[in-house]
């Protein structure tokens, strides 16, 4: 069962690359709305490779996949700050707008994947194991509290607000909260798959918060 839901969500991720593709077209510029397609490119490459770790089978490929998937997250994850901030300027905070705020933001931003290298990457060590019939190699240390994620989300409730308060548009702020919420409550169902959907429910916030603010900045005046 958990193989069909890591499909789904490496599909469902396929689709929203294709939306955040055809987004930055209209746009014909890349900057700073166009990371959540990292983001999206990191988490279907996930998806794809737990789900696929049973018909790779244990070995060196399957282990330098699921090492690829540590580095990817520690290095496109931390980006969302710099795309929160963006969001921020984009609805008309004067302070996002300033010099400082951008430069602030890149700083969090690689301080963040600094942090991720310490706390997690740094000698890092994998281990081959079957759960709900999905194959994959996880660490072999025990799980901590994850404080880049716990960061990158205090920058999107952030932003959330920010946006909710000044396009009345709530919806970047209850997809962080359900994605929170969602990672922290234990959840009473034998699957070790469910707990992506909550990253799936942020993704698809972040991007339909990017196309609407593209087409407020398309209205005239």
């Amino acid at each position: 069962m958990d193989t069909i839901l890591f499909l789904g969500f490496a599909a469902a991720y396929l689709a929203l690359s294709a939306w955040g593709c055809a987004l930055t077209a209209r746009r014909r510029r890349v900057d700073g709305a166009a990371i959540p397609l990292l983001v999206v490119a990191g988490l279907l490459f996930d998806n794809a490779v737990i789900a696929s770790g049973r018909w790779i089978g244990e070995g060196p490929l399957l282990e330098s996949l699921n090492f690829a998937r540590f580095w990817i997250h520690a290095i496109v994850t931390p980006l969302l700050v710099i795309w929160a901030w963006d969001a921020c300027r984009r609805a008309g905070a004067k302070w996002a707008r300033t010099r400082v705020a951008g430069v602030i933001a890149v700083v969090v931003t690689f301080a963040l994947m600094v942090l991720e290298y310490v706390t997690v990457l740094a000698g890092l060590s994998i281990e081959p194991g079957t759960e709900y019939g999905v194959l994959s190699y996880s660490s072999t240390e025990a799980a901590g509290p994850p404080l880049m994620v716990l960061f990158v989300a205090a920058a999107l409730f952030g932003a959330g607000i920010v946006v909710w308060v000044a396009q009345k548009w709530p919806v970047l702020f209850i997809g962080t909260l359900i994605m929170v919420i969602g990672m922290a409550a234990p959840i009473p169902v034998e699957s070790g798959a469910v707990t992506n959907a909550f990253e799936l429910v942020l993704l698809v916030s972040i991007l339909w918060t990017t196309a609407h603010q593209d087409r407020a900045e398309r209205r005239p005046g």
